[in-house]
């Protein structure tokens, strides 16, 4: 009778986790110049598109939390070009959970989901995670092996306001340039000099 009773307070204890553990139905993701649905299977297990994705953007333990810990402990000091997974997790309501992703940060790609997020009651833990096989998973999936554009930290394109800028600069040099050899040609001559008009004969 001891053990039975046992037995059903593991059971209870149970549930939750069991609950928790269910992944996302989809992941949507998007960034520069790129859009891409997946779906995901059962409970993200490897071994599908969608659930190689879950695992290699370290969806699991950013949402929930994990022992041991895998997340990184700081940011990663050289980012890329951002993409965002939109993770559609089914339930009582359907959550919809962001993870960015850094496909071409130096030392590999890595991802970083936001805490506070609400997911099954509770909130996602959050953090940053880096995975070897990530790139690998989104370049089977289309993403270009390279980074399309040259981009700040935070997946902002610096290359069209880089090109506006050095635009803007030669015209500005080309009318320097003009307004100085004008300049110069109606300036009087330094080799000739004008006598006084009480001096002349």
């Amino acid at each position: 009778m001891f053990r039975l009773r046992i037995a059903i307070v593991l059971a209870a204890l149970a549930l939750p986790a069991a609950a928790l553990a269910k992944g996302p139905s989809e992941g949507t993701i998007s960034g520069p110049g790129f859009l891409k649905t997946v779906k995901v299977l059962n409970d993200g297990s490897p071994g599908t598109a969608g659930g190689d994705l879950t695992q290699t953007a370290g969806f699991f333990p950013a949402a929930f939390g994990q022992s041991p810990d895998p997340l990184l402990h700081r940011k990663p000091a050289v980012l890329s070009p951002r993409y965002t997974i939109v993770w559609t997790v089914p339930g009582n309501d359907s959550h919809r959970i962001r993870q960015f992703v850094y496909p071409y940060a130096k030392g590999g790609a890595v991802t970083y989901m936001k805490p506070g997020q609400p997911i099954f009651g509770m909130t996602t833990q959050g953090g940053w995670y880096r995975d070897a096989g990530l790139k690998r998973t989104l370049v089977r999936l289309g993403l270009p092996a390279k980074a399309p554009s040259v981009a700040s930290s935070d997946g902002t394109s610096w290359t069209l306001p880089a090109g506006l800028a050095a635009a803007v600069l030669a015209v500005v040099a080309a009318v320097l340039l003009f307004w100085h050899r004008q300049r110069g040609q109606r300036s009087p001559s330094t080799s000739s000099t004008e006598l006084p008009a009480g001096s002349r004969t």
